[in-house]
């Protein structure tokens, strides 16, 4: 009698004549889907990666093949490392506070009940409906340094405020205020996380003689741990592709922007941008939004690595 083999082949269960009978209309319901996932991102994201191998220009239509040399270039260019460092600085400054206050915010909100529930809903999301370059043109007032709401708001208790918009030690730190601002999609969806944890879990915690804070710390941490690792990579990705309210606010004229400032605010995006529209150096360009993907890509996964870690899901 032969021995059974201790670990069988896994056998792939074929499909039914009903469900073969099915797959052309999902495929059917899918189409635009595939077709504007082909058209509007495949297809471009190939052309751009041939672009980044040539060094053409998009008046002429003419473009030669260079290789890699627009990635070697790349490499000793002052302004990439600045606008990787910029962005970079950013990231890491932001993505912490807006969490953090994201988490605070959603907390508040959930103690609210009543009638102003909605009301409050509402009013922490709506900043998030503002237009990007009118935000921009939004804080160009509040952050001006001489007649800034901000800045008068901090004078009444004895404070001289900084000069946000040219003094290149504050020009990241008040974008990073400027983009707190917009934190409402995160705020909601931790509220509805917080809305979704158990109060057993609470009720036990305090009956052990758990704190607020051991609370906070042991049953919401882990219970919203997926919606935190949800925000935390959407927010990285962002930060890391910020351009609209910074360009705006600081490229939009090119008036009265000290050299000093214009540095502070060069991201990595906004140089991309710049590259492409401005200077017409569309494979070089190109070259800068690959490396840009890869850095993306490598910190995502990186992120989804260490999640394993500390993310908490029910169904485990």
């Amino acid at each position: 009698m032969t021995a059974q083999p201790a670990v069988q082949r896994r056998r792939f269960r074929r499909w039914t004549a009903s469900e073969r009978q099915v797959i052309p209309w999902v495929l059917l319901f899918l189409s635009p889907w595939i077709v504007g996932l082909i058209v509007f991102t495949i297809i471009p994201m190939g052309w751009s990666l041939w672009l980044s191998f040539t060094d053409y220009d998009p008046l002429t239509d003419v473009g030669n093949f260079i290789g890699v040399e627009n990635y070697i270039e790349m490499v000793g260019d002052p302004r990439v490392s600045l606008s990787l460092f910029n962005t970079l600085y950013f990231t890491v400054l932001y993505v912490p506070l807006s969490v953090a206050l994201s988490i605070f915010l959603a907390t508040i909100l959930n103690g609210v009940g009543g009638r102003w529930a909605g009301f409050f809903r509402t009013a922490f999301y709506l900043p998030n409906l503002t237009p990007s370059v009118a935000v921009g043109t939004l804080f160009l007032l509040i952050l001006n340094g001489q007649s800034g709401i901000l800045n008068q708001f901090v004078s009444t208790f004895g404070i001289d405020g900084p000069s946000w918009l040219n003094d290149p030690a504050w020009v990241k730190n008040g974008i990073v205020l400027m983009m707190l601002w917009s934190i409402g999609g995160s705020v909601i969806i931790l509220f509805a996380a917080l809305r979704n944890v158990p109060t057993e879990l609470y009720e036990a915690a305090r009956i052990d003689g758990a704190s607020r804070w051991q609370q906070f710390m042991n049953v919401t941490v882990p219970m919203i741990s997926g919606a935190l690792f949800f925000i935390i990579v959407i927010n990285t990705i962002a930060s890391l592709q910020l351009f609209s309210e910074v360009y705006t606010m600081f490229y939009g004229t090119q008036q009265g922007m000290s050299s000093g400032s214009e540095r502070a605010a060069l991201f990595y995006v906004i140089y991309l941008f710049r590259n492409a529209f401005e200077f017409f150096e569309m494979g070089y360009a190109s070259a800068l939004a690959w490396v840009l993907f890869v850095v993306i890509l490598i910190i995502t996964l990186i992120q989804i690595r260490l999640s394993k870690r500390f993310v908490y899901y029910e169904g485990e």
